[in-house]
């Protein structure tokens, strides 16, 4: 069951007006066990920040089970983008990779890690494995995942907006990654903006950033903000 974890609330200089109510997921790296709990609670429309994927044990599942549903909207992480450059480039990019979890990833789908894959020959033949183990389909859809979504004055990323660009005008880098003046410097634009990326005690209101990956993968709480208009209300799975 998911279970309140505080009050609505309505600070900072710009109301919060989304054009309608929905929720926001956090980072839920592999934890398939607490998405379930979320997608079988009834409530508005699902955004998820990224970063579906390694480090907990069932990335394939939280894959298809989100690629399964085309209501959700789900945003592209940091940790999609190492996977699909490992499919891209195994060589150049599959020890990054598997150093930041690709390895529970990969073992998910049923691909077999070898306790030394130093050499070339094997990060191409993990690749291949997952390849075919994910399949065309579900690689296109995460291909195909954006980097930002917005309704209303709320937009929602993975990692961060740089503050001096519009919403528009924003990099890949900077919506995955990061941006160093993220979140110190205030957006002129009266925006509020909803992210995951960097692991938070709880649910955290600062100005106008909202942060809610609070590590499900090693914490067993993947929160789950709710945003409509004059607030949020934080729950977790």
């Amino acid at each position: 069951m998911i279970s309140a974890l505080a009050r609505w609330l309505s600070q900072g200089s710009a109301p919060i007006a989304p054009k309608v109510p929905f929720r926001v997921v956090g980072d839920i790296h592999g934890r398939s066990d607490l998405l379930s709990r979320v997608l079988i609670r009834p409530g508005p429309p699902l955004v998820c920040v990224g970063d579906y994927i390694d480090r907990g044990p069932d990335s394939a599942g939280v894959l298809r089970s989100l690629a399964a549903r085309p209501g959700i909207v789900c945003l592209m992480g940091n940790h999609e983008e190492m996977l699909l450059a490992f499919l891209d480039d195994p060589v150049r990019h599959g020890m990054r990779w598997l150093r930041h979890g690709g390895v529970q990833t990969l073992e998910s789908f049923g691909v077999a890690v070898p306790s030394d894959p130093v050499l070339a020959d094997s990060f191409t033949d993990l690749r291949n494995d997952l390849r075919g183990a994910m399949g065309g389909d579900l690689i296109d859809w995460l291909r195909n995942l954006p980097g930002l979504w917005r309704s209303g004055n709320v937009a929602v990323v993975h990692a961060a907006a740089d503050p001096a660009q519009p919403l528009d005008a924003q990099t890949s880098g900077a919506l995955r990654w990061g941006h160093p003046s993220f979140p110190a410097t205030s957006r002129r634009d009266r925006i509020w903006i909803v992210h995951g990326h960097v692991i938070v005690p709880e649910p955290r209101i600062r100005g106008q950033v909202v942060s809610i990956d609070t590590g499900a993968w090693t914490t067993d709480q993947l929160t789950v903000a709710h945003v409509g208009p004059g607030g949020f209300r934080f729950e977790t799975a």
